[in-house]
């Protein structure tokens, strides 16, 4: 028989899971102390689903939405916004040029009573007001972030977008609905701004095929793509989330 008597140290002490996890007490009182009360309940506080916005996300909301009320602005109110209409200058003067680079936002459109365009200009205006439940979940119920989390590295850069949100976080129930509408909303961007493309792609390019190589290139391929790439990217990220909460949730019921 080994004896044990002379072991140089204690046995360690068996690691409790997850959820067995007990606060510790202190060794006079049998009450937990303070600071393991702060640790305990920091602990508990983050096993709820939280999400912490993207800091490109952000960015590009900071960027788009005002842009996109700017478009809808011009598409709902023509032909007052129109070259030549009341309300054309000085706020949609550069419409000029791009209603002849594209004539979907011309008055070649707009004669022929296409309908096109004021459509997407109706579903502009959905579109923003799910980003703007979005922003206002995380300025109304967002949290600042705390040093070690996930988010740390955007609270770094909370001062330049802290109006947005930047830097916050959102735990338990309204971290899923802001994940749930970033992500419906994203998608219709990205479904509404392909429809704008292959709606060209179907009718022969009708409205941009006139335009030289690289006028198309720098005046509509790529200011458009823009809202192709940069939605996508916010799919993935509030996909990514979503996968998650479910799978945990999935985990979660496994064990129960």
């Amino acid at each position: 028989m080994v004896s044990t008597r002379n072991h140089p140290k204690n046995f360690p002490s068996p690691t409790l899971s997850p959820s067995k996890q007990y606060p510790s007490t202190d060794d006079t009182m049998g009450t937990p102390s303070p600071t393991k009360r702060s640790a305990a309940s920091s602990t508990s506080s983050t096993s709820q689903w939280q999400h912490i916005p993207s800091r490109l996300t952000l960015i590009w909301l900071a960027l788009s939405l005002p842009l996109v009320a700017w478009d809808t602005g011009y598409v709902l109110l023509r032909p007052h916004s129109m070259p030549g209409g009341s309300l054309h200058s000085p706020l949609w003067t550069p419409y000029a040029l791009y209603g002849r680079v594209d004539y979907i936002y011309g008055f070649k459109a707009w004669e022929a009573h296409n309908g096109f365009t004021a459509a997407q200009g109706t579903l502009n205006v959905i579109e923003s007001l799910g980003y703007a439940v979005y922003l206002w979940i995380l300025l109304a119920y967002g949290r600042e972030t705390a040093a070690g989390q996930k988010g740390k590295e955007v609270a770094r850069v909370g001062v330049g977008l802290g109006w947005l949100g930047e830097g916050r976080v959102v735990s338990g129930r309204l971290a899923a609905w802001a994940v749930l509408v970033g992500f419906g909303t994203s998608l219709m961007t990205v479904s509404k701004t392909a429809l704008y493309w292959l709606n060209e792609a179907f009718s022969g390019f009708d409205n941009i095929g006139h335009n030289s190589l690289v006028d198309l290139t720098f005046m509509w391929i790529i200011p458009n793509g823009l809202w192709l790439v940069f939605p996508s990217y916010m799919i993935y990220v509030f996909g990514q989330e979503v996968l998650d909460g479910l799978e945990s949730a999935s985990e979660t019921k496994k064990r129960r």
